[in-house]
């Protein structure tokens, strides 16, 4: 599946980049239960989003360093112990074995995509050499693949309740409360999500 590209632009009210999918209550696919989605890229071509709310359980940042042969960069008092809890994420279904850094842009490199004011999207390993380092944004969330949607795929499942939508900001793009997210979403649009019923989509 080709990846839609994010890219900065003016906003158009028919497509949703920049803002956060939620999946509706009801959702059948156990991929995307309770789901909250930062959607990095929207447009005729597709989309293509970051789940932010799901942990991976087999793996963590100090892991992934390892078999990508990175190197800490130790203090005295040993690794930051914001490193050794950072959790990897699970992004979506999508080429797992691919990784993507969102982040605050407090941090830009070359390859970096601004997708939203606050709101970067990186996808090389310098980023990951950066946050080893001590040189990397302040707030970050690494996820190994990604959730596509091919052309007009997401409009349906939009119009078949499948989902919601509304604005993204970076204190619930990047808090550490996984679990939290989904309400706080959903409570940014008056949603109570015992109230909620509908026939789920699929992605």
């Amino acid at each position: 599946m080709k990846i839609p590209t994010p890219r900065r632009r003016k906003r158009n009210a028919t497509y949703l980049e920049g803002q956060l999918l939620l999946a509706m209550p009801q959702m059948t696919d156990r991929r995307f239960a309770r789901s909250v989605i930062y959607l990095c890229a929207h447009s005729d071509e597709g989309a293509m989003g970051l789940i932010i709310n799901q942990r991976a359980t087999h793996l963590g940042f100090m892991d992934l360093l390892k078999r990508l042969d990175i190197e800490l960069d130790a203090t005295d008092d040993g690794v930051p112990g914001d490193l050794i809890t950072m959790p990897v994420h699970v992004g979506g279904p999508v080429e797992t074995g691919r990784g993507f850094v969102l982040h605050s842009n407090d941090y830009a490199a070359d390859d970096s995509t601004v997708l939203d004011d606050g709101v970067c999207l990186t996808a090389t390993l310098d980023i990951l050499k950066a946050i080893a380092s001590g040189k990397g944004p302040q707030h970050a969330i690494m996820a190994l693949g990604y959730s596509g949607w091919s052309p007009g795929q997401l409009e349906s499942e939009i119009q078949a309740n499948g989902w919601l939508h509304c604005a993204a900001d970076t204190d619930l793009i990047f808090d550490p409360d996984l679990d939290a997210k989904y309400t706080r979403a959903l409570a940014k649009l008056g949603v109570d999500p015992s109230h909620l019923v509908a026939d789920a989509g699929h992605a």
